[in-house]
């Protein structure tokens, strides 16, 4: 991967997804967009955002010491 990004950086994502979490500003809109409302829409796009920024955090801040490999004989 390259670089590892600065922890300050991922944990302002963090902080950025738990403020936008609740789509208070969608609640009562009943457009759809691609045949799905906009309230279960935004929560997908979150969800998938939610899931990136975390695959970065454990590949980023995860600490090495916790990765103990076993070596099982057969």
């Amino acid at each position: 991967m390259g670089k590892n990004l600065p922890k300050w950086l991922l944990y302002s994502a963090l902080f950025v997804l738990y403020l936008l979490h609740n789509d208070l500003w969608l609640w009562n809109d009943a457009s759809l967009m691609f045949g799905i409302p906009i309230g279960l829409l935004y929560h997908i796009a979150f969800c998938l955002a939610a899931s990136f920024l975390f695959i970065s955090i454990v590949k980023n801040i995860w600490p090495a010491h916790l990765e103990v490999e076993t070596k099982e004989e057969a």
